[in-house]
């Protein structure tokens, strides 16, 4: 799809959101990264939605959550940590399988670790029967949206999960790589869903204790 959008297209709401939420990112990163650098990366990230997310006046929002993400992914490379360990799910709409893993993922660790997800190619929306199945088993995903991946996220990652998006993944020295071959939920209902689900259960409870980390 090509890439319609133009700065100057940005309604005054938006321009005002976005406004907004620079301001606040300046704030909770102040002494990190200046006006400018929060600027770029809080429009960049604007633009990668622009022409894939379902409602336009979500863009703001959407932006200043990835802007934030990409933000605490570059200063985790620049040598700024809390020692916990990221873990980043990948695949190729971030719609199925990598948000799955996430939402057990974060259920599971807590506040013990960090995890993030993306695509290569990723979607405008949450597959529904992947949001209905882990709805059954009590973790809500619904608030999650598909996002690509940054090379700043990868490098701040100290270990990337891989789920059928093949070359398109992104591979830097230094990262711990795991391949999870699991098939793919899209255009499957949520009674086809569930063995994916709980299969990528599975592997995060393997992942956390290969870590040593503790989980729900």
């Amino acid at each position: 799809m090509t890439n319609t959008y133009r700065r100057g297209e940005l309604t005054i709401d938006q321009q005002l959101a976005l406004a907004t939420a620079a301001r606040q990112l300046g704030e909770e990163f102040t002494g990190a990264f200046g006006a400018e650098t929060i600027a770029r990366f809080l429009h960049t990230s604007y633009e990668e939605f622009a022409t894939r997310a379902a409602v336009a006046n979500f863009l703001p929002l959407l932006a200043e959550r990835f802007a934030r993400q990409r933000l605490h992914a570059l200063a985790r490379v620049e040598g700024r940590s809390d020692g916990r360990p990221i873990v980043l799910f990948l695949c190729t709409h971030n719609a199925g399988r990598s948000q799955m893993a996430l939402g057990w993922f974060r259920h599971m660790a807590g506040e013990h670790a960090i995890a993030w997800s993306g695509g290569a190619q990723f979607a405008g929306e949450i597959n529904p029967a992947a949001v209905a199945s882990m709805a059954e088993r009590g973790i809500d995903i619904s608030h999650e949206f598909p996002k690509p991946w940054t090379e700043e996220i990868v490098r701040a990652a100290d270990v990337v999960v891989t789920m059928g998006c093949g070359d398109a993944c992104p591979v830097y020295p230094g990262r711990r790589y795991l391949d999870w071959e699991l098939d793919d939920p899209a255009d499957k209902g949520v009674e086809d869903v569930r063995p994916i689900r709980d299969e990528v259960e599975r592997r995060v409870r393997a992942l956390l204790a290969d870590l040593g980390l503790p989980s729900v």
